[in-house]
C-alpha cells in the first residue's frame, strides 16, 4: 500500500513539474514574442523631428533619452542609453521606420535600470529593443504606447550602425564637468600627461565651467584632442553633487555621471581600442612602462580573456607641497600644480581604495564608476607596482603628519616634457585670455 502511495505521489510530482515547465516555456515564448517587432503601419514617409540635444525628455518627463546605439553582440538590437524613474517607468516601445518601404515597426522595450542607483529615484537605464529582421533602421522613436502617430515623436539617429576601423588607441571619458569648474592648471597638466601617455581623444561631458576654462577647452577642441558633449542635466532633473541619496528631494546623483560614462563607452565603441574612465584630477601612472600602450600590451598578455583593467586610486593631498617646480609663470593660473604634490597618503586599514578603469569598450555592456556591472570577459586588478592612479585633491586623512605620508616622485619622470607642453598651452590660451 505504502509503495503504491509513494508511486502516485511521484507521478503527481512529475506531472506538476512537467505542466509548470511547459507553462514557463510558453510564458517565456510569449514574452519573447511580445518583444518582437510588429508592423503597425505601411507605405509611410518617416516623419518626426530629429532630436539633436544630448538629453531629450520624453512626454511625461519620467524618461530621458541620451542616444541609441546599434548592438549586435548577441542579437540585433537597438540599445538606448537613458535615464528613467526607477518605479514609474514600466513600459516603453521603440518605433522603427524602415526605408524604402515605409513600414513602421513597433517593438516592446526591455527597460534595464542599472543596479548602481545609490538610492536616487532616477537612474541610468538601458532601453533595449529588438530590431526588425529585414531592415537596418537608421532612426528610432520612443513612446509609452504601441499606438499613436510617429510624426509627433522625436526621432533619434541610431549610432554605431556601421563598423568603423579604430581611429585611436586610447580615449579618456571625463563625466560631468560642473560647479563652474576652474581648476585650469591641473586640467591642462592632466591633458598634457594623457597625451604623453598615449591618449589621442578626451571626451568631456560638460555641464558648466569658468570663462577661462572655456578658453582652454576651445584650444583643445581646435587641436583635435577634446570632444565636448553638452550635459545640461540640471535643466531636466534636480541633481545632487553627492553620489548617495540624502532624502533632500534630489533626483539623480553626481550630475548623472553613470549615464554619461555608459554613453561614452558606446559612443567610442567602434572608434577607440581602449576607453579610460577617470576624472580630470586623476592620472593612471605606469611604473614599469613608459606609456599606456606598452603597459596594456603587457597586461593583456598576462591576463588573456580580460576586458576590464582596474587601477587603484591613491590620494596626493594638494595641501602638502614640495618646493620643487615652483614655476613663477604658473602662479597666476588658477588651479593646482601637480608637480609640487608628490606625497601620497598611506593605505588605511580595512578601507579598500576605489579603482578606475581602462576597458575594451566592445566587451562592456553596463558600467558603474569603480567597476563594470556587466561585461564579456574578466576584470583584473592591476597591481600597484605596475601602475597606480595619481589623484591630487583635498586630503582624505587630514590629521596625518607629513612624516606619515609616502614620498612618491613617479610623476617627475615626465617633468621636462610636461613643463614644456604646459607652457605651450598656457602661452596660447592665457595670452588670448588677456586680450
Amino acid at each position: 500500500k505504502m509503495c503504491a502511495g509513494k508511486k502516485s505521489y511521484f507521478a503527481a510530482a512529475v506531472c506538476i513539474i512537467t505542466v509548470t515547465s511547459m507553462l514557463a516555456v510558453s510564458y517565456l515564448r510569449l514574452q519573447r514574442l511580445s518583444h518582437q517587432p510588429k508592423v503597425i503601419q505601411e507605405g509611410r514617409r518617416c516623419g518626426g523631428r530629429i532630436a539633436n540635444s544630448t538629453i531629450t525628455a520624453l512626454k511625461g518627463n519620467k524618461t530621458f533619452i541620451i542616444s541609441p546605439y546599434f548592438d549586435d553582440r548577441e542579437s540585433k538590437v537597438t540599445r538606448l542609453i537613458g535615464i528613467v524613474h526607477h518605479e514609474d517607468v514600466k513600459q516603453l516601445y521603440c518605433w522603427f521606420c524602415c526605408q524604402p518601404n515605409g513600414k513602421i515597426y513597433v517593438s516592446k522595450a526591455k527597460i534595464d535600470v542599472h543596479s548602481d542607483r545609490f538610492g536616487f529615484p532616477y537612474g541610468a537605464a538601458d532601453i533595449v529593443c529588438s530590431e526588425p529582421e529585414n531592415c537596418d533602421p537608421t532612426h528610432v522613436s520612443i513612446h509609452q504606447s504601441p499606438h499613436g502617430n510617429i510624426d509627433q515623436l522625436p526621432r533619434f539617429e541610431i549610432k554605431n550602425r556601421k563598423a568603423e576601423t579604430f581611429s585611436v588607441d586610447f580615449t579618456v571619458c571625463i563625466s560631468a564637468m560642473f560647479g563652474n569648474y576652474n581648476n585650469v592648471l591641473q586640467f591642462i597638466q592632466s591633458m598634457e600627461m594623457y597625451k604623453i601617455l598615449g591618449v589621442q581623444k578626451v571626451v568631456i561631458y560638460k555641464n558648466n565651467c569658468s570663462h577661462l576654462m572655456e578658453k582652454v577647452l576651445k584650444f583643445y577642441v581646435e587641436e583635435g584632442t577634446v570632444e565636448i558633449i553638452p550635459w545640461p542635466i540640471n535643466s531636466h532633473l534636480r541633481v545632487s553633487s553627492k553620489w548617495h541619496f540624502m532624502q533632500d528631494g534630489t533626483h539623480i546623483g553626481y550630475y548623472g555621471q553613470i549615464t554619461a560614462l555608459n554613453d561614452c563607452i558606446y559612443r567610442n565603441m567602434e572608434r577607440s581600442k581602449f576607453v579610460v574612465l577617470n576624472d580630470a584630477d586623476e592620472i593612471i601612472l605606469p611604473l614599469k612602462h613608459p606609456n599606456w600602450k606598452t603597459m596594456m600590451k603587457s597586461l593583456q598578455e598576462q591576463n588573456p580573456g580580460t576586458s576590464v583593467f582596474l587601477f587603484e586610486n591613491h590620494i596626493f593631498p594638494e595641501t602638502v607641497s614640495s618646493h620643487m617646480f615652483n614655476i613663477s609663470s604658473w602662479n597666476t593660473v588658477p588651479g593646482v600644480n601637480i608637480l609640487q604634490h608628490v606625497y601620497r597618503e598611506p593605505d588605511r586599514k580595512d578601507v579598500i581604495n576605489p579603482r578606475k578603469m581602462i576597458v575594451d569598450p566592445r566587451k562592456v555592456i553596463q558600467t558603474s564608476v569603480h567597476s563594470v556591472l556587466h561585461a564579456y570577459g574578466n576584470s583584473a586588478n592591476v597591481p600597484m607596482d605596475v601602475a597606480l592612479i595619481y589623484h591630487c585633491r583635498k586630503a582624505l586623512q587630514r590629521d596625518l603628519p607629513r612624516e606619515s605620508l609616502i614620498r612618491d616622485t613617479t610623476l617627475w619622470r615626465y617633468n621636462s616634457s610636461l613643463i614644456m607642453n604646459v607652457n605651450k598651452v598656457l602661452s596660447q590660451t592665457m595670452l588670448q585670455a588677456q586680450k
